[in-house]
């Protein structure tokens, strides 16, 4: 305990101030305290902070902390991102409010209709077994649940696939998850576009370094951070309950880490920058999405062209071509390179990775779509559906459909053979009978 309250009290101090002054400052809290348990966990916490915020990770060569705090403007502060958190509360309270009043009204109005799914009978062997062990039993699992449930193993599987898809989000969940991304991301990009289209580093780059790192902080590129923050927040602390999606978490925890260390190093121009063109195509796909699941398929395909088009210019050109050419080369006009130079850059370039392979899936994506005439789901995003398990439903019911046919076709038929047999036989009795009364006469 004594750990984390002088690791969070060092945190929210300033970067490293004078040696001096930070020794004498955690010298009167531990005289305070007067604890030499507390007071030797307040030496490692403050020796881990100094090593933690050297100058020389942070700042470039020549800097140092006390420049930044002879300025006169604001400045980031690590404190500042303690702001998120009550902001991701309150996002989350907010899409709660807003899911239920616009986005299940909506739904309605747009015509998303929810799978209707067969309900698995109640076994209790499979039930405690898809509960604490697995939802996919292996082939010598499910000879032990045959013997258990006094099932076949065709019913066997069958149940555990019925089972699967009561626990599959509905629809209409993930129409109102969907939208709610949608209006966070328009409102982000709008806000981030009208903060920075006056800006002069917006259209020349080099501005981005002019002063760095002693550049002050404004206050609508202070909030964008901390909007963006908190919901990317929000959207961690309800992953457990959300529609599961390929590396859902490590992509939050990517992108807080990324944010969180931009804003403390004072890369609060690129940093906007970044985010400003991400959300120009996070739009586009999610406004994409609400569509599919509307069932609106021109409109959907239509859009996720635009889509493809608008996330293959802005992450494999503009990215590349502006913001990554700009950390890497434009800034050395401005200082020479230091540590948090390099490891600023091996995250744009991680960033840089994601997205050639983002893109190598919607690039095959659009391939089907063009040549084949598919559009299947984007397969950056939900995972919840498990495409052969609808495969096998719809086969199934396909092979019932076909044996309902053949069943009418041949019942038909026996029918027909029966009539036909039965009046053969009135004919050939009715014939008999004339021969007879022939012959008696």
């Amino acid at each position: 305990m004594p750990d984390a309250w002088y690791f969070l009290l060092l945190l929210n101090e300033k970067p490293l101030r004078a040696s001096s002054s930070s020794s004498s400052s955690c010298c009167s809290v531990i005289a305070a305290h007067g604890n030499p348990p507390v007071a030797a966990a307040g030496s490692r916490m403050e020796a881990l902070s100094e090593c933690f915020w050297r100058q020389e990770f942070w700042l470039p060569p020549g800097i140092r902390w006390e420049d930044l705090e002879a300025l006169d403007s604001r400045r980031p502060l690590p404190r500042d991102l303690l702001l998120s958190l009550p902001l991701a509360l309150g996002f989350i309270a907010l899409r709660y409010a807003f899911e239920r009043a616009v986005a299940l009204p909506l739904a309605r109005v747009l015509g998303v209709r929810d799978r209707v799914c067969v309900r698995a009978s109640a076994v209790p062997s499979l039930e405690a077994f898809y509960t604490n062990n697995s939802r996919q039993p292996t082939e010598a699992e499910l000879r032990t649940l045959v013997k258990q449930s006094l099932l076949s193993p065709r019913q066997v599987e069958i149940w555990f696939r019925q089972r699967r898809n009561q626990d599959r989000p509905s629809t209409s969940k993930k129409f109102c998850e969907a939208s709610w991304r949608f209006v966070f991301y328009l409102l982000a990009f709008c806000l981030g576009l009208a903060s920075l289209i006056k800006a002069s580093w917006f259209w020349d780059q080099r501005e981005c370094w002019s002063g760095f790192p002693l550049q002050p902080l404004q206050e609508e590129h202070y909030w964008y951070y901390m909007l963006e923050l908190g919901f990317y927040w929000s959207l961690l602390l309800r992953v457990s309950v959300d529609v599961k999606r390929k590396e859902q978490i490590v992509h939050h925890f990517a992108t807080i880490f990324l944010l969180g260390f931009s804003y403390c190093a004072n890369y609060i121009r690129i940093g906007v920058l970044v985010m400003l063109l991400h959300d120009a195509s996070d739009v586009l796909l999610e406004s994409a999405k609400m569509l599919h699941y509307a069932g609106w398929k021109k409109v959907c395909d239509s859009l996720f062209v635009v889509f493809a088009a608008v996330f293959l210019l802005t992450r494999l050109i503009v990215f590349p071509s502006k913001i990554i050419y700009t950390t890497l080369i434009l800034s050395m006009e401005v200082f020479e390179p230091f540590v948090g130079y390099y490891f600023f850059n091996a995250l744009l370039l991680v960033l840089q990775t994601l997205h050639l392979y983002w893109a190598a899936l919607i690039l095959r994506m659009l391939y089907k779509f063009l040549f084949l005439g598919k559009l299947d789901k984007d397969e950056r995003s939900d995972i919840d559906t498990e495409p052969e398990e609808e495969e096998d439903e719809e086969q199934d019911v396909a092979n019932q459909t076909s044996w309902r046919k053949r069943k009418v076709v041949l019942d038909s038929r026996l029918a027909m053979l029966s009539s036909s047999c039965v009046l053969n036989n009135l004919t050939n009795q009715t014939a008999e009978n004339k021969r007879r009364a022939n012959k008696a006469r």
